[in-house]
């Protein structure tokens, strides 16, 4: 929602709407606060388009009592969500997976 609402704007920025004339449209548009959508131009205004992250779903999976406390202390310490830190890790073992395999 963030990420779609920023890249509104930044669409509106592009077009050469007026900053102020943008957070209008937006605030109408998604119903939001002045104020808020007043936020969203000047990200765009910043940094332009963001990339809009991948759906989520929750999964279930069962890990040893000390693999989950190790994640979950890694995440705290960094600073981090579980989820974020989980998929991650995932993401760099497939990828190290996928480097590794053989080509056929």
């Amino acid at each position: 929602m963030f990420a779609e609402r920023v890249n509104a704007a930044a669409d509106l920025l592009d077009a050469g709407v007026p900053a102020a004339d943008a957070a209008r449209e937006l605030a109408s548009r998604f119903g939001c606060s002045p104020r808020q959508a007043h936020r969203y131009v000047q990200r765009a205004g910043r940094s332009g388009h963001v990339a809009v992250p991948a759906a989520a779903a929750v999964f279930t999976v069962k890990l040893p009592v000390p693999l989950i406390t190790r994640v979950r202390t890694h995440a705290a310490a960094s600073g981090r969500t579980l989820s974020a830190v989980v998929a991650q890790a995932l993401e760099e073992f497939l990828a190290r997976t996928h480097r590794q395999r053989p080509r056929r």
